[in-house]
């Protein structure tokens, strides 16, 4: 009887691991699509001096600024590109 409890509560915890890692690995960003950033509107979240960190669309990246220049935090800026694994971006007009 114990036994069977035993076996009945570890096929349980399995089963929830098991959904728990099915559901993360649905859940993860791809990074083999088109990143279409370029011409959004973003918000400095760290200094850019030259680089920092800007929020798109909620989500947080590392960018530099395209002419390097300082860019305060809280400025609007637009993404124009991508060098190495940075966001190029540049001041709002």
């Amino acid at each position: 009887m114990r036994l069977g409890l035993l076996i009945a509560i570890l096929f349980g915890v399995a089963a929830l691991a098991a959904g728990l890692v099915i559901g993360l690995y649905y859940h993860k960003k791809s990074g083999a699509g088109e990143i279409k950033l370029i011409g959004e509107v973003a918000r400095v979240d760290t200094k850019l001096d030259p680089e920092g960190t800007v929020i798109v669309f909620g989500e947080l990246w590392r960018a530099k600024s395209r002419s390097g220049a300082s860019i305060a935090a809280q400025t609007r800026v637009r993404v124009v590109g991508f060098e190495d694994h940075l966001t190029l971006v540049e001041v709002c007009d």
